[in-house]
Order: structure tokens, then sequence, then C-alpha cells
């Protein structure tokens, strides 16, 4: 049975939204104000399936993918720019209004740059037994078969091909194959993930297939399979060697725009804590100027920006710790030592960490998230605090999707 619906506005994950007594109803790839035919999808009484337009918006563009509308990597291709400029903003805007915090939200950055620069792209044997590389549907395990991806960065140029090569290699069955592919200054690293176990004959291609695509390594779940050379990213003087399947930012027009915020909100502070630091982006471009005191949970991301820092030349010290700051925030104790405070957790946010922040002294405090939500349930616990909320910037490094960054400036 399909419906006639009337688009009134879009959600906070991108999909058209119609208001209706019984509560809204989500249909993606839809526009407000557009009128539209969808059906029911099965289990889920609040979505719909859209089918066709009647009335389209003057918004509305043709996408740059032609498997727009069927993968799940993109929600937002058929929207102008503009316009989708202002909604990624207003999803920042409104996460603050709901907590009761007031602040003015800066324009959006559009930091996408040449494109992303890491990519999950996923195998598995589909109908007929058939090979399917490529990127999942939408809320759905099938497949959506690739042969490139036009948000891709020129430099994962090959990532489409040496995914097919590594999957033919393990030969799937129906559960996914998750394979990780980040573009270095050395070339492609690639972890695969998923596979189990791989017998001699197994790796011994897989080798193969890592020299034919010149990758700089292939690993599976972290352990080496093959290695052509050593894969490094260069963040700001120093060259750091990265951890397999190490975390990014999506874009490097990201990372930097992110960085180039972070050390502008720093000011003049002598001593940073760089809170969930990982590898460094923000670390040891602060350590160009300032000493600079860095904590993670991850091991090896420790252990890859210690041997950077120590191998940079022109930088201040750095000292880095692994620590679960989940379960172990810094103390306000320990942070009488800094003059401001950077933290960029994962989505959840820094909950705990802010807890301690807003007992702290420390006269200035940075926080960087890529969640509106638990960016502003923190916030609002530094101002709690006695903080003021300064400045707010949102940066869009994830273009056609709901996700956004964002990097706030809290003073005491």
């Amino acid at each position: 049975m399909t419906e006639r619906l009337t688009i009134t506005r879009l959600g906070d994950r991108g999909d058209g939204v119609v208001e209706t007594p019984k509560g809204p109803i989500f249909v993606p790839y839809t526009l407000p104000g557009e009128i539209v035919t969808a059906e029911p999808i099965a289990g889920h009484p609040d979505r719909r399936r859209f089918l066709h337009i009647e009335r389209a918006s003057p918004q509305r563009i043709a996408p740059i993918c032609p498997h727009f509308g069927v993968c799940g990597g993109c929600a937002m291709q058929h929207w102008s720019l503009a316009e989708y400029h202002v909604w990624k903003r207003s999803l920042v805007a409104d996460a603050l209004d709901n907590v009761g915090l007031t602040a003015a939200v800066d324009a959006l950055i559009d930091a996408h740059g040449q494109g992303r620069r890491r990519a999950v792209l996923h195998a598995r044997r589909g109908q007929k037994d058939v090979l399917e590389v490529g990127f999942a549907v939408q809320r759905s395990h099938h497949m959506v078969a690739i042969d490139r991806c036009p948000i891709l960065a020129p430099i994962l140029e090959g990532a489409v091909r040496a995914a097919w090569a590594v999957a033919e290699a393990l030969k799937p069955a129906k559960k996914p194959l998750d394979i990780h592919v980040t573009a270095t200054n050395s070339g492609l690293d690639v972890d695969m993930r998923g596979s189990g176990p791989l017998d001699a004959t197994v790796s011994r291609e897989l080798a193969r297939v890592a020299e034919r695509h010149r990758l700089a390594r292939l690993t599976r779940h972290g352990e080496l399979v093959a290695q052509q050379s050593q894969p490094l990213l260069q963040i700001g003087r120093a060259q750091v060697p990265l951890p397999p399947g190490a975390f990014l930012q999506a874009t490097a027009e990201g990372e930097e725009t992110l960085a180039r915020l972070v050390n502008r909100h720093v000011g003049r502070a002598k001593a940073i804590a760089d809170l969930f630091c990982g590898i460094g982006p923000f670390a040891l471009r602060l350590a160009e100027r300032m000493r600079v005191a860095a904590v993670d949970v991850d091991q090896a991301a420790i252990d890859a920006l210690t041997r950077a820092a120590s191998t940079a030349k022109g930088v201040k010290p750095v000292t880095a710790q692994a620590r679960d700051l989940f379960r172990r925030p810094l103390m306000p104790p320990e942070l009488k030592a800094f003059d401001a405070v950077v933290f960029d957790p994962p989505r959840q946010g820094a909950e705990a960490q802010a807890h301690q922040l807003a007992k702290s002294v420390v006269p200035i405090v940075v926080a960087v998230s890529c969640d509106p939500v638990t960016f502003a349930r923190d916030a609002k616990i530094l101002v709690n605090g006695g903080y003021k909320l300064a400045l707010v910037t949102p940066v869009d490094q994830f273009r056609y999707s709901h996700h956004v960054e964002i990097v706030a400036k809290f003073e005491r």
C-alpha cells in the first residue's frame, strides 16, 4: 500500500520528516516541501520507503554518484550545498538549545577538501554466491558492489581495486569481511577484519596482492601479513608511523582545520593537556609552541606519538601516557599543571572527564567533538561548573552525511 506524504522538515540524520498525530514518520532521500509517494517498511512503523517524487523541492539537485539512494554511505547528495550547510550548522545549534545553552554558533566550515582519506569497504558472498565488494545498503546487511566512490580523495586511488583483490584472495562467506583502507604518505595501508585465521596458502596469495597493488602494508586485525614500507603520516613537523587500523580524521583538510582552531583557542598557554589524543594531530602541532602532556587509552597510538615526537625537530617536550579517561579521568589536582586542556573523545563524549574539568581551575578548555548531542551534554557540565562557552565552530569533513565536527572554546 502506497501513501502520499508531504515532507515538513529534515530529521537529525538527514531523513525527511512527516508530522502525524501519532508522531513523526521518516522518509530518506526527501526534502522539506516535497510531496512524495512512499510505502511502509515491515517492522518499522515510523519509517517509509521512498518511491517517487510528485512535487520536487527547488533545492533538489542531481546526485554525484549513480549509487546514491541505494548505497548507505551518503544521505544528502540530493540537496543544494548551501542549504545543506545551513542544516548541518543547525544540528549543533539545536543540540545546545536542547540542553538550555545559548551560544553564537559560527557558520559551518567546509573541510571536505579533496575527499575522504580513509574508507571501510565490505565484502561478502551475495545471491548466487557472487562476490560483492562495496558499501552497505542503508539499514541493511546487503552490499552495493562498486568500482569507484566519488567522495574518496585521489590519494585513495586504487583502494576499491585493492579491496576487491583482497576479498577474492580471502573468499569470504556470507558474513561480511571489513577492509579498512587508509591513505598514507607511503601508500595504502589495509587492515582486514572478520576473516578468521589465515593458512599459509592464503597468506602467500595476500602477499602477492599487496605487491601487485603496491600496498604499503597489509594486516589482519593488526597482525602483519605483508609490508612494502612503513605507513607514515606527516603531522606538523613530525613523521608519525601509523599503527594498523589507526584512527584518523576523515579528510586531511578536516584535520588541518580542527588543529588550526585548537591552536588558535589555546592562545599563549605554555603547558597543555591533550586528552583522547590519538596519534597526536593536535599534540604534535601544539608542541611546536608549548609543552604537551598527551593521554589516550590506545597504547599503540601513544607509542606512535612518542616515537614521532622524539624524532621531530623543533618541537618542545611531549609526554604521553596510556590511560582510560572514561574510567580514570584526570582529576583537579592533576589538571592544576595546565594552562589549557584540549579533549577530543569518541562519539560517546567525555562525560567523566568533563565533570572533573568542571571542578578544576584550568582557565581554557577546548572541546572537539564528532557528535552534537554528547558535545552539548559535556558543554552543559562545564558551564554548570563555571565555564563560559565562548566560541562554537561546526566543521564538515563528512560531506553528504549527518555527521559534523565541532570545536568549542570554554573560558573561566
